[in-house]
């Protein structure tokens, strides 16, 4: 797989611990006008130390980020460990919306609506997606190609996929699943 989709680490990090299964995003600023779309079914992530993200995320997360951060790789290389398979997504329109999933991401409040309020458009998308840890991880050296703000990277070389499992056992993914989609039940009607 070459696809890869940028996400800070300690997003990541709750992806691949099963902790969340939903990837909020406004879009970079390489996106354009268009802004964010969901290009690809499936993904590595590519975890990224953009944007403060310690200060972004609820205490638990921060504590994680903390116990993490002397293991992350040089700023030279980056490590991916999962890819995803995104199972549904929508553009939620108002920040009431996106309130609703509280509770299943790390993200703080405020952290999201100054995403929804960003550009013109005022929205966020949603991803919910099924992460697989990968049977090895790909360590890689960091290009310029990869460096800037958007979401989706082609990476020079594949990584193997192969062999990857499931973070969360079929139960407990349709249980996060079903727990994401009535959240956003109101935001279908409106």
């Amino acid at each position: 797989m070459r696809i890869a989709f940028k996400e800070w680490a300690i997003v990541v990090d709750a992806l691949g611990r099963g902790e969340q299964i939903v990837i909020l995003r406004k879009g970079g600023i390489s996106e354009g006008r268009g802004g964010f779309k969901v290009e690809h079914p499936r993904f590595l992530l590519f975890p990224t130390l953009f944007h403060q993200q310690r200060e972004s995320v609820l205490p638990t997360a921060q504590a994680r980020f903390d116990a993490m951060a002397p293991h992350f790789p040089g700023k030279d290389r980056v490590r991916m460990d999962f890819f995803c398979e995104v199972v549904a997504w929508q553009a939620l329109g108002s920040l009431a919306d996106a309130r609703r999933l509280r509770g299943r991401h790390i993200w703080r409040d405020e952290v999201i609506a100054r995403r929804f309020d960003w550009g013109k458009e005022k929205n966020i998308h949603v991803l919910a997606v099924r992460v697989f840890g990968l049977a090895q991880a790909a360590e890689l050296p960091m290009l310029e190609s990869y460096a800037g703000c958007k979401s989706w990277i082609e990476l020079e070389k594949d990584v193997p996929i192969t062999g990857a499992a499931p973070v969360l056992s079929d139960e407990a993914f349709a249980e996060k699943l079903n727990a994401v989609q009535g959240a956003l039940e109101p935001a279908k009607t409106t």
